[in-house]
Protein backbone atom coordinates (compact mmCIF):
# COMPACT_ATOMS: atom_id res chain seq x y z
CA UNK A 1 0.00 0.00 0.00
CA UNK A 2 1.26 3.65 -0.87
CA UNK A 3 0.81 5.52 2.50
CA UNK A 4 1.09 9.25 1.18
CA UNK A 5 -0.92 11.01 -1.86
CA UNK A 6 -3.75 9.32 -0.46
CA UNK A 7 -7.12 11.18 0.75
CA UNK A 8 -8.46 9.13 4.29
CA UNK A 9 -11.17 9.16 6.54
CA UNK A 10 -10.88 8.03 9.88
CA UNK A 11 -14.01 7.64 12.23
CA UNK A 12 -13.22 8.42 15.96
CA UNK A 13 -9.86 10.15 14.76
CA UNK A 14 -9.80 13.29 17.38
CA UNK A 15 -8.15 11.03 19.95
CA UNK A 16 -6.29 7.92 20.82
CA UNK A 17 -5.73 5.41 17.86
CA UNK A 18 -7.75 7.40 15.68
CA UNK A 19 -5.79 10.45 16.39
CA UNK A 20 -2.21 9.13 16.19
CA UNK A 21 -3.62 7.69 12.96
CA UNK A 22 -4.56 11.18 11.36
CA UNK A 23 -1.31 12.87 12.69
CA UNK A 24 0.88 9.91 11.09
CA UNK A 25 -1.15 10.02 7.89
CA UNK A 26 -0.61 13.47 7.71
CA UNK A 27 3.22 13.58 8.47
CA UNK A 28 3.20 11.24 5.17
CA UNK A 29 2.05 14.00 3.09
CA UNK A 30 -1.90 12.57 2.96
CA UNK A 31 -4.88 14.99 3.16
CA UNK A 32 -6.98 13.38 6.23
CA UNK A 33 -10.52 13.74 7.43
CA UNK A 34 -11.45 12.80 10.98
CA UNK A 35 -15.09 12.66 12.25
CA UNK A 36 -15.97 11.93 15.80
CA UNK A 37 -19.39 13.16 17.75
CA UNK A 38 -17.30 15.47 20.33
CA UNK A 39 -17.01 18.85 18.26
CA UNK A 40 -15.10 20.56 20.74
CA UNK A 41 -12.47 17.50 20.53
CA UNK A 42 -12.56 17.86 16.85
CA UNK A 43 -11.51 21.13 17.13
CA UNK A 44 -8.85 20.77 19.54
CA UNK A 45 -7.47 18.29 17.14
CA UNK A 46 -7.82 20.80 14.10
CA UNK A 47 -6.41 23.50 15.83
CA UNK A 48 -3.26 21.60 16.89
CA UNK A 49 -3.10 20.35 13.35
CA UNK A 50 -4.84 23.18 10.87
CA UNK A 51 -4.69 20.84 7.56
CA UNK A 52 -6.73 18.83 9.42
CA UNK A 53 -10.31 18.44 8.25
CA UNK A 54 -13.09 17.59 10.53
CA UNK A 55 -16.75 16.76 10.81
CA UNK A 56 -19.06 15.63 13.94
CA UNK A 57 -20.61 12.36 12.74
CA UNK A 58 -22.15 9.92 14.89
CA UNK A 59 -21.65 6.80 12.55
CA UNK A 60 -23.95 4.77 15.28
CA UNK A 61 -26.81 6.72 13.52
CA UNK A 62 -28.21 6.19 10.40
CA UNK A 63 -28.66 9.68 9.28
CA UNK A 64 -24.75 11.09 10.59
CA UNK A 65 -23.67 8.05 7.92
CA UNK A 66 -25.84 9.00 4.98
CA UNK A 67 -24.70 12.88 5.60
CA UNK A 68 -21.25 12.29 6.73
CA UNK A 69 -21.42 9.92 3.03
CA UNK A 70 -22.94 13.17 1.61
CA UNK A 71 -20.34 15.62 2.71
CA UNK A 72 -17.27 13.33 1.60
CA UNK A 73 -18.51 12.96 -1.99
CA UNK A 74 -19.32 16.70 -2.28
CA UNK A 75 -15.90 18.08 -0.59
CA UNK A 76 -13.33 15.14 -0.93
CA UNK A 77 -14.62 12.99 -4.00
CA UNK A 78 -10.50 12.03 -3.95
CA UNK A 79 -10.94 9.87 -1.12
CA UNK A 80 -9.75 6.46 -1.43
CA UNK A 81 -8.99 4.78 2.18
CA UNK A 82 -11.77 4.51 4.93
CA UNK A 83 -10.45 3.69 8.17
CA UNK A 84 -13.09 1.88 10.34
CA UNK A 85 -11.71 2.67 13.90
CA UNK A 86 -14.37 4.47 16.09
CA UNK A 87 -15.18 2.48 18.83
CA UNK A 88 -16.37 2.08 22.40
CA UNK A 89 -15.71 -0.44 25.46
CA UNK A 90 -17.47 -1.13 28.73
CA UNK A 91 -17.37 -3.42 31.55
CA UNK A 92 -20.82 -5.64 31.66
CA UNK A 93 -21.70 -8.03 33.93
CA UNK A 94 -24.19 -10.02 32.35
CA UNK A 95 -24.60 -12.08 36.28
CA UNK A 96 -26.26 -9.13 36.98
CA UNK A 97 -28.94 -9.65 34.14
CA UNK A 98 -29.37 -6.95 31.02
CA UNK A 99 -29.80 -4.08 32.97
CA UNK A 100 -25.85 -2.68 33.18
CA UNK A 101 -26.67 -3.52 28.73
CA UNK A 102 -29.48 -1.58 28.29
CA UNK A 103 -27.90 1.29 30.70
CA UNK A 104 -24.61 2.26 28.74
CA UNK A 105 -23.69 2.89 24.78
CA UNK A 106 -24.74 0.93 22.08
CA UNK A 107 -20.93 -1.38 21.35
CA UNK A 108 -22.45 -3.46 18.65
CA UNK A 109 -23.91 -0.51 16.63
CA UNK A 110 -20.89 1.76 16.96
CA UNK A 111 -18.05 -1.33 16.85
CA UNK A 112 -19.66 -3.56 14.81
CA UNK A 113 -22.95 -2.38 12.83
CA UNK A 114 -21.34 1.35 11.87
CA UNK A 115 -18.63 -0.40 10.15
CA UNK A 116 -20.22 -2.47 8.26
CA UNK A 117 -22.50 -0.48 6.85
CA UNK A 118 -19.94 2.63 6.12
CA UNK A 119 -18.21 -0.07 4.12
CA UNK A 120 -21.01 -0.93 2.57
CA UNK A 121 -21.66 2.71 1.92
CA UNK A 122 -18.65 3.82 0.54
CA UNK A 123 -17.38 0.69 -1.55
CA UNK A 124 -18.87 2.00 -5.09
CA UNK A 125 -17.24 5.22 -4.82
CA UNK A 126 -14.33 3.85 -3.64
CA UNK A 127 -14.26 1.06 -6.25
CA UNK A 128 -11.63 2.02 -9.05
CA UNK A 129 -9.64 4.57 -6.92
CA UNK A 130 -5.84 3.98 -7.14
CA UNK A 131 -4.71 2.66 -3.45
CA UNK A 132 -8.00 2.07 -2.40
CA UNK A 133 -8.50 0.48 1.01
CA UNK A 134 -10.54 -0.55 3.72
CA UNK A 135 -8.73 -0.45 7.32
CA UNK A 136 -11.25 -1.95 9.95
CA UNK A 137 -9.79 -1.24 13.24
CA UNK A 138 -10.68 -4.59 15.73
CA UNK A 139 -8.62 -5.40 18.70
CA UNK A 140 -6.74 -8.46 20.21
CA UNK A 141 -9.78 -9.09 22.12
CA UNK A 142 -11.43 -10.26 19.26
CA UNK A 143 -9.51 -13.96 19.58
CA UNK A 144 -9.11 -13.96 23.38
CA UNK A 145 -12.58 -12.37 25.02
CA UNK A 146 -12.21 -10.64 28.05
CA UNK A 147 -14.94 -11.99 30.89
CA UNK A 148 -15.19 -7.98 31.69
CA UNK A 149 -16.09 -6.53 28.17
CA UNK A 150 -18.26 -9.96 26.59
CA UNK A 151 -19.70 -7.65 24.19
CA UNK A 152 -16.69 -5.69 23.14
CA UNK A 153 -14.48 -8.78 23.09
CA UNK A 154 -17.94 -10.30 20.95
CA UNK A 155 -17.93 -6.82 18.58
CA UNK A 156 -14.61 -7.59 17.62
CA UNK A 157 -14.66 -11.07 16.73
CA UNK A 158 -17.38 -9.87 14.39
CA UNK A 159 -15.38 -7.40 12.82
CA UNK A 160 -12.55 -9.90 12.57
CA UNK A 161 -14.54 -11.85 10.60
CA UNK A 162 -16.74 -9.41 8.49
CA UNK A 163 -12.65 -8.16 7.33
CA UNK A 164 -11.74 -11.97 6.25
CA UNK A 165 -15.18 -12.31 4.74
CA UNK A 166 -14.95 -8.56 3.07
CA UNK A 167 -11.13 -8.86 1.94
CA UNK A 168 -12.25 -11.83 -0.18
CA UNK A 169 -15.27 -10.40 -1.91
CA UNK A 170 -13.32 -7.55 -2.78
CA UNK A 171 -10.81 -9.25 -4.54
CA UNK A 172 -11.38 -8.24 -7.91
CA UNK A 173 -12.60 -4.73 -7.30
CA UNK A 174 -8.82 -3.47 -6.09
CA UNK A 175 -10.33 -2.43 -2.89
CA UNK A 176 -7.62 -3.86 -0.25
CA UNK A 177 -8.75 -4.42 3.01
CA UNK A 178 -6.58 -4.50 6.24
CA UNK A 179 -7.54 -5.28 10.18
CA UNK A 180 -5.10 -3.76 12.50
CA UNK A 181 -5.71 -5.69 15.77
CA UNK A 182 -4.62 -3.65 18.61
CA UNK A 183 -3.38 -4.57 22.20
CA UNK A 184 -3.87 -2.44 24.94
CA UNK A 185 -2.55 0.94 24.60
CA UNK A 186 -2.77 3.94 26.28
CA UNK A 187 -6.02 5.68 25.16
CA UNK A 188 -9.30 7.61 26.61
CA UNK A 189 -11.13 3.83 25.80
CA UNK A 190 -13.10 2.47 28.82
CA UNK A 191 -12.01 5.05 31.42
CA UNK A 192 -14.69 4.03 33.85
CA UNK A 193 -13.33 0.16 33.93
CA UNK A 194 -10.05 1.09 34.08
CA UNK A 195 -10.63 3.02 37.19
CA UNK A 196 -12.38 0.46 38.78
CA UNK A 197 -8.86 -2.12 37.94
CA UNK A 198 -6.98 0.81 39.68
CA UNK A 199 -3.94 -0.59 39.42
CA UNK A 200 -4.46 -0.98 35.11
CA UNK A 201 -1.63 0.65 33.49
CA UNK A 202 -0.73 0.51 30.02
CA UNK A 203 2.50 1.62 28.84
CA UNK A 204 2.17 1.37 24.69
CA UNK A 205 1.62 4.94 23.14
CA UNK A 206 -0.89 5.26 20.47
CA UNK A 207 2.25 6.77 18.13
CA UNK A 208 4.35 4.23 18.98
CA UNK A 209 1.84 1.43 17.85
CA UNK A 210 0.56 3.45 14.89
CA UNK A 211 4.23 3.93 13.47
CA UNK A 212 4.23 0.02 13.99
CA UNK A 213 0.92 -0.11 12.22
CA UNK A 214 2.19 1.93 8.65
CA UNK A 215 5.51 -0.14 8.18
CA UNK A 216 2.91 -3.09 8.13
CA UNK A 217 0.33 -1.23 5.64
CA UNK A 218 3.18 -0.49 3.82
CA UNK A 219 4.39 -4.12 3.28
CA UNK A 220 0.19 -5.16 2.54
CA UNK A 221 0.17 -7.36 5.16
CA UNK A 222 -3.55 -7.23 5.89
CA UNK A 223 -3.53 -8.52 9.62
CA UNK A 224 -1.26 -6.15 11.39
CA UNK A 225 -0.97 -7.05 15.58
CA UNK A 226 1.30 -5.81 17.63
CA UNK A 227 3.27 -7.32 20.94
CA UNK A 228 0.42 -9.82 22.70
CA UNK A 229 -2.06 -9.17 19.75
CA UNK A 230 0.65 -10.29 16.78
CA UNK A 231 0.98 -13.42 18.83
CA UNK A 232 -2.72 -14.06 19.26
CA UNK A 233 -3.11 -13.49 15.00
CA UNK A 234 -0.20 -16.60 14.93
CA UNK A 235 -1.28 -18.71 18.04
CA UNK A 236 -2.72 -21.86 17.57
CA UNK A 237 -6.60 -22.68 19.07
CA UNK A 238 -4.92 -24.29 22.11
CA UNK A 239 -2.75 -21.17 22.96
CA UNK A 240 -5.58 -19.14 22.24
CA UNK A 241 -7.12 -21.13 25.33
CA UNK A 242 -4.54 -20.81 27.15
CA UNK A 243 -3.97 -17.14 27.03
CA UNK A 244 -8.45 -17.10 27.59
CA UNK A 245 -7.41 -18.73 30.73
CA UNK A 246 -4.65 -16.75 31.74
CA UNK A 247 -6.43 -13.62 31.32
CA UNK A 248 -9.91 -14.03 33.01
CA UNK A 249 -8.21 -16.02 35.94
CA UNK A 250 -9.70 -13.51 37.72
CA UNK A 251 -12.95 -13.20 36.87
Amino acid sequence: MEISGNTVLITGGSMGIGYALAETFLEAKNEVIICGRREKRLREAQEKHPDLHIKVCDVAEETDRTELLKWIAANFSALNILINNAGVQRDIDFTKGIAEYLAGENEIKINLEAPIILSGLFIPSLTGKKEAAIINVSSGLGFVPAARMPVYSATKAGLHAFSMALRHQLLKSGIKVFEVVPPAVDTELNPEGRAKRGNFKVDLKPKEFVESVMKDLKNDIFEIGYGMSEGFLKASRADLDKSFQQMNSRW
